[in-house]
């Protein structure tokens, strides 16, 4: 029998880590003087701490540990779980490689002379759901999307409807080219809010929930009128990161231009990862 100490220096593990693996269940003491409390280990507890290792090599959590130990696991059930973290690892490798791929590019972004693209950081996120009142129009120009934002809101308030959100436009033309752009304004409302508004015209805005998605986003502080550059690095973003757009893009109004103060926009892409056609 020998100390924790001497038993560490044998397996070359730390008292500490030997005391904690005794405190979970997974390695007690062969014997603990009732007097002392010293703890005792013994040589035939060796295969054990080595199964505990191996398992933990593998990354395997110590509660899978104790199930792989002390439950008489079957092949077919130890065969299953190994299978699952193999999983868990391609995934987190596929994970960091895609990462590799996003430093890479942003390397290759700033190292590119008087880019300006450069100063904007797109990142990719997922958006929730929204409950939307919304106004779809053909406009004959990209100046008349900022006039329907604008009548559109007082419509809204002056019948008792509170946004509770960020306005915003999504473009369902993704290539204007000068001819009649295909946008929607849209407002998140309450969920309690279900009657559509009718106009004069008798257009009326449309009730719906927006589903949610996974998006590629930037924010851009500065005039409506350079939204190019901040457009075009997003779609170089989703370009190059291996990314479709999947939906029409989203150019949310999150700071009104007020005197001396420049407005924020959010530009977000609806995107999904691209088939790889890799043979």
């Amino acid at each position: 029998m020998f100390k924790i100490g001497d038993f560490s220096k044998v397996c070359r593990i730390p008292v500490s880590t030997l005391r904690y693996y005794a405190d979970v269940g997974l390695l007690p003491p062969a014997q603990i003087d009732p007097f002392t409390g010293y703890r005792y280990y013994s040589f035939d507890q060796l295969p054990r701490l080595y199964r505990i290792l191996a398992l933990k090599d593998l990354n395997l959590t110590l509660e899978q540990i104790r199930q792989a130990l002390d439950e008489n696991l079957g092949l077919d059930e130890m065969r299953g779980m190994l299978r699952m973290r193999q999983a868990e690892i391609e995934q987190h490798i596929a994970e960091e490689q895609a990462r590799l791929a996003r430093v890479a590019a942003r390397i290759k972004q700033i190292e590119q002379e008087n880019n300006a693209m450069a100063q904007y950081d797109v990142i990719l996120k997922a958006v929730e759901p929204l409950h939307v009142m919304a106004l779809r129009s053909v406009i004959p120009t990209p100046e008349g999307v900022a006039h329907i934002l604008m009548a559109a809101f007082p419509m809204l308030v002056s019948r008792g409807i509170q946004p509770n959100g960020a306005p915003f436009m999504m473009y369902h033309d993704t290539e204007f080219k000068g001819q009649d752009i295909d946008v929607e304004v849209a407002f998140p409302v309450s969920e309690a809010i279900s009657e559509p508004i009718t106009l004069e015209d008798g257009r009326a805005f449309r009730i719906y929930d927006l589903p949610g998605a996974t998006v590629a986003s930037v924010v851009y502080e500065g005039s409506y009128d350079a939204l190019e550059t901040p457009y075009t690095a997003i779609g170089h973003w989703i370009e190059t990161n291996g990314y479709h757009i999947s939906g029409a893009p989203r150019e949310i109004y999150l700071r009104a231009p007020e005197e001396g103060v420049l407005p924020l926009t959010e530009i977000q892409y609806p995107v999904e990862k691209a088939a790889d056609t890799r043979s």
